[in-house]
């Protein structure tokens, strides 16, 4: 975000303030306040998805995402991100996120939220010995009691707990 003019940036921060608050439309009206050269500044999409998600906006937020990889396709939040809305935009929302998750694990084999939202979607696809093999992964490159303890508090991997509560 050093790339941002002053200006800009409080008013990005202004936005997350609100948006925290549980106020999207005041977020909104933040970021309108943004110069238009950083309306598609990596950081002001990664806020609007979250404004969008918020809202439950899956077509929305999926149309973010797209431009989120395509302004910064070396970030893994955006391809996150897309696969996030994919599930709830789709009807077969599972199997597509996955396909559009599994090449930013390849990419990003450093970032443990790839892995574990891929143990996610292979645990609610009954693909138990990939969900594993994921949810390994992510601790593997994570940290463990972190993804244990949100592990266990995340129904996508109900399946999985007893063996959660044994790691």
């Amino acid at each position: 975000m050093h790339d941002l003019q002053a200006t800009d940036l409080h008013h990005l921060n202004a936005a997350s303030g609100w948006l925290g608050l549980g106020c999207p439309n005041d977020a909104r009206e933040e970021l309108g306040k943004l110069s238009a050269a950083k309306q598609t500044h990596p950081a002001v999409l990664d806020l609007r998805w979250l404004i969008a998600s918020q809202e439950k906006n899956w077509p929305e937020a999926l149309a973010i995402a797209e431009a989120e990889l395509k302004i910064a396709p070396e970030s893994a939040s955006g391809w996150l991100h897309r696969a996030y809305a994919l599930r709830r935009v789709n009807e077969d929302g599972l199997i597509v996120a996955w396909h559009a998750l599994l090449p930013a694990a390849e990419k990003f084999p450093n970032e443990p939220i790839i892995a574990y939202n891929l143990s996610c979607y292979a645990c609610q696809m009954n693909e138990m010995v990939t969900a594993r093999t994921w949810l390994h992964q992510a601790i593997k490159v994570g940290k463990k009691e972190e993804i244990k303890k949100t592990a266990l508090a995340d129904d996508d991997l109900k399946p999985l707990w007893n063996e959660i509560h044994e790691l």
